[in-house]
């Protein structure tokens, strides 16, 4: 027997997308990517589903070859909102580096990979919708990070945190 994939109804996207809300907050990433696939073979340029993917792939990182981190970043530069092309990037970084961190990385090897999201999330800052703080709350939990002494960063590398020429700090 043959088994071919179905296709959900338009009218079934908002319960759909529901679940998959659920699915990532249970910390079960593979059903919310199977159901953003599901609405994106419906709706292939639906918003919600492309950011919840984006972010059930990266729920999934483990720091090791097997991440999808050239997939979830195609995925991700199809958001149509500048600002949350720049945050999920920020995202997606910030968690390669975190994974990569927890499989046993060398700190001081993770620095750039920390860094690129740092950028990211300053640039998406700088067009952030009002009252919208999240690449500020993103950015500091880097900079914590970097600031850990349980880790070990190279002191320059830590002085390009404080001061890049290219970005400010978050005021």
């Amino acid at each position: 027997m043959e088994y071919k994939v179905k296709r959900i109804s338009t009218a079934g996207i908002a319960e759909a997308i529901a679940k998959a809300e659920l699915y990532r907050s249970l910390n079960e990433p593979e059903e919310a990517e199977s159901i953003c696939h599901d609405i994106l073979a419906v709706e292939p340029q639906h918003q919600l589903a492309l950011r919840l993917l984006g972010l059930s792939l990266t729920d999934q990182f483990t720091g090791r070859g097997s991440d999808r981190y050239r997939e979830t970043e195609d995925i991700l530069r199809q958001l149509e909102d500048p600002y949350e092309r720049l945050y999920y990037t920020g995202i997606l970084q910030e968690r390669r580096a975190k994974a990569q961190l927890n499989a046993g990385q060398p700190p001081h090897s993770l620095f750039t990979l920390f860094y690129q999201a740092l950028h990211s999330f300053a640039e998406a800052e700088k067009i952030r919708p009002a009252g919208n703080d999240d690449a500020i709350l993103r950015w500091n939990r880097c900079v914590r990070l970097l600031q850990n002494p349980a880790y070990e960063w190279n002191e320059s590398e830590q002085e390009l945190v404080s001061f890049d020429a290219q970005d400010s700090p978050p005021r």
